[in-house]
């Protein structure tokens, strides 16, 4: 029986355990290792989820520690599980697992994607904050039109007690209390159910699949970071972003899914460079030629221009496409600079506690506000950092209301966007498909 340690950070890491090796008599996993999401590591995967073969769990621990992990477990397969890093970082751990004795893998599409009995859509990308919601959004759209029932579900983010969250449905705004949801998990669940569409997720994606094939003629997978899908998809979109041009060919595993894809969106072509949709249009043509590309934009709207215009405003942001999704801009800054800030405030001045240290962490941060959002403690230091600020607007581009979420003492603006293609190919793709 081969020892092995799964590096993750909260979900294709469980998803890669219950799938392959829970049930596996070849391996015995002696431990996780987490990285990206703070305060995820000191607690087990808890026996419920584990199985019979671990009575105490599975510990939780940080991957700093990996070198010590193999030799103090004798571990021979160290098993890499979470998504959007470049090629150049994947190659690093492998030496480092290498190096303390231990073989290293990356589980693919055949052993790690589930069957479904209903017709699957996935929707992913070649990196965080592409786009994704948005096209899965346009997509449910475009099918609950033709009459079809959808399920969407979201790539995991369980956050909290992993036994409370093995299978998550949201098809109320009640359901993000029930579940107890954190800001980066309201950011992809509350725009679906804002449109009426109904929501799956937690842990064990097994046991999802079941619950959500009870409500729908068709299931759509929204990704995560850049992650490939859990489900063995019928069609598969995948959304590229030309504001970082040649990532869809250096990103793990970004690359893969632009490989696998029937569709490539190209998204944000109206605020991106031509040259930049030009390169990534070419290397989407190079890795898959068979696929078809589809131009798309994210034009950003507010319902209060004025409020902006000739203001001070400080911009917040979609948390994880600013740290490890590494973008410098977002849905707010874009509309900040649309209608008219008279000046952008840097947000790191006022940051304390955690949200301080994310700057530290991502250094390419400037001015924007990532909204963390990862527990109550981080929760409550983003709405000082906001407080503390001399802004005379806050500008708000993360998916849903934040300032409903958290007490603010300044004017804020919530900035919306949706996906708008050019040409209708994704609708004729999907009425030939329904």
């Amino acid at each position: 029986m081969k020892r092995a340690i799964i590096m993750g950070a909260a979900g294709r890491d469980f998803h890669n355990f219950n799938v392959y090796f829970r049930d596996n008599p070849d391996y015995e996993v002696v431990a996780f290792t987490a990285t990206q999401i703070p305060g995820i590591e000191g607690r087990p995967y808890p026996t419920e989820l584990a199985g019979k073969r671990y009575p105490k769990g599975i510990p939780i621990l940080p991957e700093s520690d990996l070198t010590e992990l193999v030799k103090k477990f004798k571990v021979d397969e160290v098993v890499f599980a979470y998504s959007d890093v470049p090629y150049q970082y994947v190659m690093e751990k492998s030496s480092i697992a290498n190096a303390a004795g231990a073989d290293f893998t990356l589980l693919g599409p055949q052993s790690t994607m589930l069957k479904s009995v209903k017709p699957v859509i996935a929707i992913c990308a070649v990196r965080t904050g592409c786009g994704k919601s948005q096209t899965t959004r346009k997509v449910a759209e475009i099918l609950k039109k033709m009459g079809k029932r959808i399920a969407v579900i979201r790539h995991p983010m369980p956050y909290g007690d992993l036994r409370e969250q093995v299978v998550q449905r949201f098809e109320t705004y009640a359901d993000f209390e029930k579940h107890k949801c954190t800001i980066e998990e309201r950011e992809e669940y509350e725009p679906h159910v804002e449109c009426g569409n109904l929501v799956f997720a937690g842990v064990d994606y097994g046991k999802i699949l079941k619950e959500a094939e009870k409500d729908a003629d068709i299931i759509l997978w929204d990704g995560g970071n850049n992650d490939f899908s859990f489900y063995t998809p019928d069609l598969l979109i995948v959304v590229a972003d030309p504001h970082r041009p040649g990532d869809e060919m250096t990103y793990y595993p970004g690359g893969l899914n632009l490989r696998l894809a029937n569709i490539v969106v190209i998204n944000k072509v109206d605020t991106a460079k031509e040259e930049n949709v030009r390169i990534v249009a070419e290397n989407a043509s190079k890795a898959n030629p068979k696929a078809q590309v589809v131009l798309a934009e994210s034009p950003v709207s507010v319902e209060e221009p004025q409020a902006i215009r000739g203001m001070r405003a400080l911009v917040i942001d979609d948390g994880p496409t600013l740290t490890h999704g590494g973008m410098g801009i977002g849905a707010g800054l874009v509309a900040a600079q649309k209608f008219g800030a008279k000046e952008i405030i840097d947000a790191k001045k006022f940051a304390v506690g955690s949200i301080l240290d994310t700057y530290k962490k991502y250094p390419h941060l400037e001015k924007i506000l990532p909204a963390m959002g990862y527990g109550e403690r981080q929760v409550g230091e983003l709405q000082e950092t906001i407080n503390r600020s001399d802004a005379e607007v806050v500008v708000i581009g993360t998916p849903i209301d934040l300032a409903k979420l958290i007490k603010v003492n300044k004017k804020c603006v919530r900035v919306r966007y949706d996906l708008l293609e050019r040409g209708g190919k994704i609708e004729e793709a999907l009425k030939r498909f329904a």
